[in-house]
């Protein structure tokens, strides 16, 4: 199957887009900053510093789940449990922003979430189920049944 691959270029598509985020949030920041008006009394320094802030912190999201992406790819191991919710969490993501992008920017951006939001599923899907060489160690195979046999009399000792 080809989940190294599709891991590989999902991870690769969410460290351009976070490079992406960065940058249109660094330009946001400098436009505001520049302005001498205020939004509802807000300085525009308050609005500046928080355009900086939420485009870094968005970029750093995306960069983990990268990593989170990468490192599944390199390894050939599914995400654990904290990368599986950062991974699930950056798709439903990528589903929102693609559905507001089709208004607001156009067809282009909304194909180009699709496209990373299908990675990124296709991803979590791939590394979802185990490998056939992986057995369930929950119990014995042979194992009889539990509790009393139908017939009624108590299962030997």
């Amino acid at each position: 199957m080809a989940r190294r691959p599709i891991a590989a270029v999902a991870a690769a598509l969410l460290f351009v887009e976070a490079v992406g985020i960065v940058f249109v949030h660094w330009i946001l920041g400098r436009v505001v900053n520049s302005q001498s008006m205020s939004l509802a009394g807000l300085d525009s320094d308050v609005m500046s510093t928080s355009t900086y802030l939420m485009g870094g912190g968005f970029g750093l999201y995306l960069v983990t789940c990268g990593v989170f992406l990468l490192r599944a790819a390199v390894s050939d191991r599914p995400p654990g449990r904290l990368g599986r919710i950062l991974l699930i969490t950056c798709a439903v993501v990528h589903g929102v922003l693609g559905a507001l992008c089709v208004g607001l920017v156009g067809w282009a951006a909304f194909v180009a979430m699709m496209v990373t939001f299908g990675l990124v599923v296709l991803s979590v899907i791939a590394y979802g189920k185990r490998d056939e060489g992986q057995a369930d160690v929950s119990g014995p195979v042979d194992a009889p049944p539990a509790g009393p046999p139908e017939n009624g009399t108590p299962a030997p000792a």
